[in-house]
């Protein structure tokens, strides 16, 4: 086979890296050619393997040979020489690469004495742990760091190896890290322990801006650094943190309930009631793609982005991407082919592309992630998101360029993996577009609204939002969120009579065209199982009308000539005994929609306000400004 051409110098340089921090196993090594860097011999066929699985996420089939992969990187601008050698001097000179940070930690402290703030130039591994480094988000941080990770660590809560460098004190500190932003399960087991507070005061320094709770390992003077000496240290300190027992068992996956997350919304200062929190966790493990409309202002996008916080490990697995008014294709998603060189693919700088990606690879196939897009009618939906609703019901891969075209590790086809979930924000007013029917049919829709109970209590408890307490908070519970996801089961409970209202709902909905097909039906009954096993207090009837709410009326649109009947009828629906629905309960202003006789108070309530919309202004849909 030949070397597929998606390998490029980015992959190459980013496999010799990571080879340089670990040892080459025995069967990789070379004997007749050799990758030179900086004076070590690295086997060119093992460096073209490690970049191929990082272009891709996958294994390359070993079938190529010694002679194709030294080819390959000569033409790469690479120094590959030749001479064949025993076993033993090939493990002798793989051995000779050096262990070194030194480089990294020199560029970070260059970078500290200015206000650029990007860290995608920094290694993202380090001796088999996840590199995080941080200079401040919008402006200069006064602390910057270097965190060394080993997950389920991260930077908000865990423990971990850390460079501080207090920009104020000309002082650098290698230290063991305590996360702030929430206090850890794990803890530091130090025999011989100081904080960075305690050292502070020893040294008449004053009170540091930050970590002061963080133990000291070893301190620096920048200035004065010696090679050999920091980076025996940081080595030193990554062993004990990796081999030995220092901070007990990983925390245990733990069933996903949305009990959990009400509590910690709540707690960060959030007001939804439970039976939204249940209805938005039951919808998008039903199904990836939940769109959220309804009033301005009532906390749409805050949800979603607080579900995304509490249950990913880090901010590298969701992206909020405000979406233009001027989006007329795929590209701020997906990007496009460079016309002026064609080798290159020119990634969105929304992140979404590499989002994607990330959620595709094996090794994260057990962590969700999240796209999240906020005002997501500005443009018309379908100009943009095209590609989107035909892969997820097609399960199709999506084409973005000619197959070998490329060669910065962008994939020609695209799939979009299980664990992805997508989230869409909306709002109706004069500068938005309305839904079609093909993208309501893909998606569980949810209306928010506010009582005057809600914004009653919400004025007497109204407080600032903390939403750094939720980071985090879920993660021990993903595994079971995505194990649900993956879960097809249908409902089998009373399925007599949820199907008898489904076929009642569906010969109504038919005389305004607004039928559903066997996808929305597969799906009402996907959510009522769901809806069951998130919430067993839950009767037939409060998940029917949960499942009437979001899947069959959001496609509901029209003149008052055409659905006043229609709605008439399907109000009826939703209630006991002999009334007479346009006086009874459309008309009037004080009806309870919580009474005993109510079937479906959730569905009734819309749908009187869809009525009621159809005879002031001649027109209604389910949206509402």
């Amino acid at each position: 086979m030949t070397i597929p051409a998606i390998i490029d110098r980015e992959h190459i340089d980013n496999a010799i890296q990571i080879l340089q921090t670990e040892d080459i196993p025995r069967k990789r090594l070379s004997r007749e050619y050799f990758l030179v860097v900086n004076g070590k011999h690295l086997p060119p066929k093992y460096v073209i393997s490690e970049a191929f699985k990082i272009a891709t996420g996958k294994e390359l089939d070993n079938s190529y040979n010694a002679i194709q992969a030294k080819d390959y990187l000569k033409k790469k601008g690479y120094n590959v020489i030749e001479g064949k050698i025993g076993l033993n001097e090939a493990i002798k000179q793989s051995a000779t690469k050096k262990l070194s940070y030194f480089a990294e930690l020199n560029k970070f402290l260059v970078q500290t004495k200015t206000n650029a703030l990007t860290t995608s130039n920094y290694l993202s591994d380090f001796y088999g742990l996840k590199l995080k480094v941080g200079f401040g988000q919008g402006t200069p941080a006064r602390v910057p760091w270097i965190a060394f990770l080993e997950p389920p660590n991260t930077v908000q809560n865990g423990i971990y190896p850390v460079y501080l460098y207090f920009k104020n004190k000309d002082l650098l500190i290698l230290a063991y890290g305590i996360s702030e932003t929430t206090q850890p399960n794990e803890s530091w087991r130090l025999s011989d322990k100081k904080t960075i507070r305690e050292y502070f005061e020893e040294k008449d320094l004053g009170i540091p801006e930050r970590y002061g709770g963080s133990y000291v390992y070893r301190v620096y003077d920048p200035k004065e650094l010696n090679e050999q000496k920091v980076d025996a240290d940081l080595i030193k300190l990554l062993d004990y943190y990796k081999n030995s027992n220092i901070y007990g068992p990983k925390r245990p996956a733990k069933e996903f309930t949305y009990s959990k997350l009400n509590d910690a919304v709540n707690n960060a200062g959030l007001f939804f009631n439970n039976t939204l929190i249940l209805r938005f966790s039951a919808s998008l493990i039903t199904k990836p793609f939940v769109i959220l409309t309804g009033l301005s202002g009532s906390g749409k996008t805050k949800l979603a982005q607080a579900f995304t916080q509490w249950i990913c490990q880090d901010e590298s697995q969701y992206r909020i991407i405000p979406v233009g008014a001027d989006w007329t294709n795929r590209e701020p998603l997906l990007g496009y082919p460079n016309a002026l060189n064609p080798k290159q693919y020119v990634k969105p700088d929304s992140g979404v592309l590499d989002l994607i990606i990330d959620a595709g690879k094996a090794e994260n196939s057990d962590k969700p992630y999240f796209l999240i897009l906020d005002e997501m009618n500005l443009s018309q939906v379908e100009r943009y998101f095209a590609d989107f609703l035909s892969a997820m019901e097609s399960k199709e891969e999506i084409p973005l360029y000619a197959e070998g075209t490329v060669e910065n590790g962008v994939p020609a086809k695209l799939p979009l993996p299980s664990n992805l979930f997508i989230i869409g924000t909306v709002n109706i007013d004069e500068t938005t577009n309305m839904f079609s029917p093909k993208v309501l049919d893909r998606a569980n829709t949810i209306e928010f609204r506010l009582t005057k109970d809600e914004i009653t209590n919400f004025l007497k408890n109204i407080r600032d939002l903390n939403m750094n307490a939720l980071k985090n908070q879920g993660s021990a519970m993903a595994t079971s969120f995505l194990e649900m996801a993956r879960n097809k089961s249908f409902s089998t409970k009373d399925v007599d009579e949820i199907n008898e209202t489904l076929v009642r709902f569906f010969g109504e909905l038919k005389k305004t065209g607004a039928e559903f097909g066997y996808r929305t039906a597969t799906e009402i009954l996907r959510l009522i199982h769901h809806l069951s096993v998130l919430e067993n207090a839950l009767t037939t009837k409060d998940k029917v009308d949960i499942a009437i709410m979001q899947k069959l009326l959001p496609k509901l649109h029209g003149s008052r000539r055409k659905l006043s009947p229609v709605l008439a009828t399907l109000g009826k629906f939703c209630i006991e005994g002999d009334v007479k629905i346009e006086k009874d309960v459309f008309e009037k202003d004080d009806f309870d929609f919580n009474g005993g006789e109510v079937l479906y108070p959730l569905s009734l309530e819309k749908i009187t306000r869809m009525y009621k919309g159809a005879v002031d202004n001649g027109f209604t849909s389910f949206a509402e400004a």
